[in-house]
Order: C-alpha cells, then structure tokens, then sequence
C-alpha cells in the first residue's frame, strides 16, 4: 500500500521540479516549489505509517512550519518586485545586481 503514496509523491515531486526549471512566472515557480515540499511531506508520512512510528510525521509538521515561513517571506520579495517592475518574470529580476 505504500507503493501508490510513494509514486504519488514522485509524480508531484516531478509536477514541481518542471514547474520550476520551465515556467519564468515567479509566481508559478514559488507554487512549484511548494508542490515539491508537500511531495517530501507525502513520502515522510507515508514511510511513518508503514514504520508504525510517528517521526516521519514530526519531520513533515516541521516542513510544513517552514514552507509557512517561506510563503510569508517570500511572497513578500515577489510584491515588492512585482511594485517595482511590474514583472513577476524570473528573467526581469535583477535587482540584485544593481
């Protein structure tokens, strides 16, 4: 049973890694990235069912904590460099060459 969650993650790991190598939308690869997190979330506690312990558990509740964080900080950047470009293109953004 644990085979499906573990190809279901990687199918959505996979959805994720293409997300963010093709698209140069900021947004769309910062939710690529995500999707890419919540995959590692799936096989963390699809590994702790299977164990019967609840660490893989614990290890995705922090994931989560941090992907939280993440979110705040970094759709913070892409506003403050969606206000100044008015681009949320990858390629656009070079403010911090300057």
């Amino acid at each position: 049973m644990i085979e499906e969650y573990l190809y279901l993650a990687v199918i959505l790991f996979v959805i994720g890694a293409i997300g963010v190598m093709i698209r140069r939308n900021a947004l769309v690869a910062f939710m690529s990235v995500e999707l890419m997190l919540n995959a590692a979330n799936l096989a963390l506690v699809a590994f702790a069912y299977h164990h019967g312990s609840f660490d893989g558990q614990l290890a995705s509740f922090f994931v989560m904590v941090v992907a939280a964080a993440e979110v705040v900080v970094g759709l913070g950047i892409i506003v403050s460099i969606y206000k100044t470009r008015r681009s949320t293109s990858v390629d656009n953004a070079n403010l911090l060459n300057q």
